[in-house]
């Protein structure tokens, strides 16, 4: 069963969509009524799931929302009455996984939070896949860096200098980007 914290940031009755979730047997396991209590009740509660239910998506939603995803990741669907593009744009651009208009079918539920979740993973697996390149180019800047420096040093060519390093690194049993920032570290700390 999902756990969901259901934020009411509308001066209407939150009532309806509680009773919706749990009807669809969801278990809403707080309720708040303020948008700056998102990222703490997150924290304490580990929902599964986050439902924000809002007139329209004000700018201190989507700083909380854009927290949260920061620091607590998980899906967050989004009931609004506000369908403007440049509303739905800002709510995913902060975080929201489902963006739903104008009220939420009890029936479709289910279906909604199935789709948030599925956003949710592929989001979070982009992001990783993201991460993991970055640190590989990092990794090989920094190896090309170092290869540069024994090149001016010792007078090496590029594959000579490769080789010197690759074989510290076998020797070392250390993969190469380590002897790459030791031998950038040894030379900072000369110069």
């Amino acid at each position: 069963m999902l756990k969901i914290l259901l934020v009411n940031d509308t001066n209407k009755q939150v009532g309806r969509l509680r009773a919706a979730l749990v009807q669809a047997g969801f278990e809403v396991v707080e309720e708040v009524s303020s948008a700056f209590m998102i990222p703490r009740k997150v924290a304490d509660i580990q929902p599964d799931v986050v439902m924000i239910d809002t007139e329209s998506p004000s700018r201190d939603v989507l700083e909380q929302i854009v927290m949260v995803s920061q620091d607590e990741p998980r899906p967050i669907v989004m009931v609004s009455d506000d369908g403007q593009p440049a509303a739905i744009r800002a709510a995913i651009k902060a975080g929201v996984s489902a963006y739903v208009v104008e009220g939420i079918d009890v029936a479709k539920l289910e279906s909604v939070l199935a789709v948030a979740q599925a956003r949710f993973e592929a989001d979070q697996a982009l992001k990783q896949q993201v991460k993991v390149a970055e640190g590989k180019l990092n990794e090989r800047k920094t190896v090309e860096r170092a290869k540069g420096l024994l090149m001016q040093l010792r007078g090496l060519n590029e594959a000579d200098a490769y080789n010197a390093m690759r074989k510290m690194a076998m020797d070392r049993n250390i993969r190469i980007v380590e002897v790459a920032e030791k031998l950038l570290s040894m030379n900072d700390l000369l110069t």
